[in-house]
């Protein structure tokens, strides 16, 4: 595991620079041309990295450092003009960067909303660093980041948590402000990162909110992203940790699939696309091309675990039988239908049983468990945007994970807006037959609000689903501890979200022990 880092004095104003004696000359940034920048030679009159700073995607020799330059982040074009920006980045073994390990210049673009994605190569596998940006003589806040052990090493340990859902209206991201003091290599952050919507300025139990408009356009989707990232709580997460993140469907418009085809819907998701890319700790090979982007891929932690980040939005075929909440039709078992799509199932199950990983993680969007969401009167009813509506697809996953091809199968799943536990089986309706593969839903950081009472599913979630072992309607993030012999998962979760300052607490931890597939409590 790589050595902790002081959590002290992790996010720095902005604009500070009392450090200025370590940063060498800082004075005012000028392209590689000699040309000035479009700072004009002058400090910004507002601090450029109101965003905050984060990393990403690590490998064992480099990581992802992102970073935006926005002084006015919450109006169109964020105050920064057209021309170019020469944006310096310093990785130090020290917070105060007097041990640079590597350095350099990035250019900061107006066609990317002054985004920069710098792939930090040349680092030590397994080692924690610090890390931070220059522009126009301004720091930025200072960031921890950790690369990935090398390739084959016996990892020891692995922490991870897994968050999702921070719909901005709805809550503080207490969550996010706790996630910055866990002790932790990574962060999977399974979709819903931004919520499209208008404001809901109706609804009584909403603490903040959106701006009046939809989120259709390239300039509106980064106005909600700015506003989403102007939290100081998420920036301390994304500055205490490297995430890995993908999106589900928020991200572009409710519940949308890869058949929507109309020109006025592929213009608003290249937007949506665009925008997550500029905003996203992700390398610049993943910006959208054409419209489409690609977002599965793999991470490697040695020998321990290699985690498969998938996208079941942009190829899955229509939701059958009507979309929603419903009996079912005929048509989720059809199968043509396809929630991964060919390709990128192929290159699943290529990964899954091509590695020597004592764990093999499946870090996706939706719900894989059957869930019978009826009420006791009620005939069994499904939700079409889940795996239940396409589960010919579902169960050749489950058949791969049952020939015993995969070691260890995890599947980590968000989007519910609950903490759930499962035992995966081939056939859930046969509670005889043994669990293949477990799976662990984490909550949302805010969506649905407090939860509780006022939002608890029925009852008759779990007497329907006798595998599903554990569900609880409250805010926060699953905390995994990963080790050669067993997985632990923390179901961490807040009272609150209407207001500031919630503590945070375990619910409830589930073990699960290698070689041996199913939950046992902790």
């Amino acid at each position: 595991m790589p050595p902790s880092l002081p959590r002290r004095s992790v996010i720095k104003g902005a604009g500070a620079l009392a450090l200025a004696s370590a940063l060498g000359p800082i004075g005012c940034a000028s392209a590689p041309d000699g040309r000035p920048t479009p700072a004009g030679g002058r400090a910004f009159s507002d601090d450029p990295f109101g965003l905050g700073v984060a990393s990403g995607d690590p490998l064992p020799d480099r990581v992802v450092l992102w970073t935006r330059l926005v002084p006015r982040p919450l109006e169109e074009g964020g105050g920064m003009g057209e021309a170019p920006v020469a944006v310096r980045w310093q990785i130090a073994h020290d917070e105060r960067f007097t041990r640079i390990v590597a350095q350099g210049e990035a250019q900061a673009l107006a066609e990317h909303a002054h985004s920069v994605h710098v792939d930090a190569a040349g680092l030590s596998p397994a080692r924690g660093y610090f890390y931070r940006f220059i522009a126009a003589g301004v720091a930025s806040p200072t960031g921890r980041t950790r690369t990935a052990p090398a390739a084959g090493a016996d990892a020891g340990l692995l922490r991870l948590a897994s968050v999702g859902c921070q719909n901005y209206e709805a809550g503080y991201y207490t969550a996010y402000r706790h996630l910055a003091d866990e002790d932790l290599d990574l962060v999977i952050h399974t979709g819903d990162y931004i919520y499209e919507r208008a404001a809901r300025k109706a609804r009584g139990d909403l603490v903040r909110y959106h701006p009046a408009h939809e989120s259709r356009t390239l300039a509106q989707y980064r106005l909600r992203y700015a506003l989403y990232k102007s939290d100081a709580d998420l920036q301390a997460a994304h500055a205490a940790h490297p995430f890995a993140v993908i999106f589900d469907d928020h991200e572009v418009v409710n519940d949308w699939n890869g058949d929507m085809r109309s020109r006025e819907f592929l213009e608003r998701r290249a937007a949506g696309f665009r925008a997550w890319w500029e905003h996203m700790p992700v390398r610049a090979a993943l910006m959208p091309q054409g419209g489409a982007i690609r977002i599965y891929r793999t991470l490697d932690y040695g020998r321990l675990a290699r985690i498969n980040l998938c996208d079941t939005r942009q190829h899955r075929t229509r939701q059958p039988c009507g979309g929603g909440t419903v009996e079912r039709c005929g048509a989720e078992s059809d199968p043509r239908a396809q929630m991964l799509g060919a390709l990128q199932e192929a290159w699943l199950f290529g990964q899954l049983q091509g590695t020597p990983a004592r764990w093999n993680v499946v870090a996706q969007q939706v719900l894989m468990a059957e869930m019978n969401r009826a009420r006791p009167d009620q005939a069994p009813a499904f939700d079409m945007d889940k795996w239940d509506g396409y589960r010919a697809a579902r169960q050749r996953l489950l058949d791969l994970f049952a020939s015993g091809a995969v070691a260890n199968p995890v599947v980590l799943t968000g989007d519910i807006h609950r903490h759930i536990a499962v035992d995966l089986r081939p056939d859930c309706a046969q509670t005889r037959t043994g669990a293949v593969a477990v799976e662990l839903v984490n909550t949302s950081i805010s969506s649905r609000g407090d939860g509780g009472a006022k939002g608890a599913a029925p009852r008759s979630w779990q007497a329907n689903n006798p595998h599903v072992r554990y569900t609880r309607d409250r805010r926060g993030y699953i905390r995994h501890v990963i080790g050669r012999d067993g997985w632990q998962a923390d179901f961490r979760v807040l009272d609150y979200v209407s207001r500031p300052g919630a503590p945070i607490r375990t619910d409830r931890s589930f073990v699960v022990e290698a070689g041996r597939s199913g939950l046992l409590s902790a």
